[in-house]
């Protein structure tokens, strides 16, 4: 035993005597005593459960979250996306102070936001527009500058594009080139700032 367990051993100690020294004053039947003895060992062992765990009970509580409200999860500095049922990666971010729905798109090149968004925004984006070849076809963007935050990364200034044709918000290479690194593991789309 260290010294460091020793003011442990001692609570716990004090805590059983406390229990028992209460049960014996209240003189009760042997077998009623017992079950009462044995409630209070439960009790005390569920809190320290619950205190030695509870940093596993949080990283599950926010992969619950993560789950039914389909938003980044930050552990340990990591932006983590779970895979959704469509076989995606969506997340939560905000464009210039506002929540905003992301699909994350490594076929993407340049971050994409949708027109309705821009204007909402008040992003007004170039005069002249950039072709663009999408899956859909050649189409004409404006080229914009927003503040992205996803997760705990912040890119201030990052460059996008406006999309006058589609209601999609996505993220693309050029916010995922700017991470120290980013990976798929299993069904979860892990990103480090």
């Amino acid at each position: 035993m260290s010294d460091a367990d020793g003011p442990y051993l001692l609570t716990t100690l004090l805590c059983l005597v406390l229990v028992g020294s209460g049960l014996a004053a209240r003189r009760l039947p042997l077998a009623q005593t017992a079950k009462m003895a044995l409630a209070w060992i439960g009790i005390f062992t569920l809190v320290f459960g619950l205190l030695s765990f509870r940093s596993e009970f949080t990283m599950v509580g926010q992969r619950m979250k993560s789950e039914l409200l389909g938003t980044s999860t930050v552990e340990g500095g990591e932006v983590r996306v779970q895979m959704a049922e469509d076989g995606h990666f969506w997340t939560n971010a905000t464009v210039n102070g506002k929540d905003v729905r992301f699909l994350i798109d490594s076929g993407a090149t340049t971050t994409t936001i949708s027109g309705e968004l821009a204007d909402q925004l008040g992003i007004e984006g170039t005069t002249r527009k950039a072709l663009v070849e999408t899956a859909n076809g050649t189409i004409g963007m404006r080229l914009a500058d927003a503040d992205l935050k996803v997760g705990n990364i912040e890119r201030p200034g990052l460059g996008v594009m406006i999309n006058e044709q589609d209601s999609a918000n996505v993220i693309g290479m050029n916010f995922l080139s700017s991470l120290t690194s980013w990976r798929v593991e299993g069904r979860q789309l892990i990103m480090k700032p």
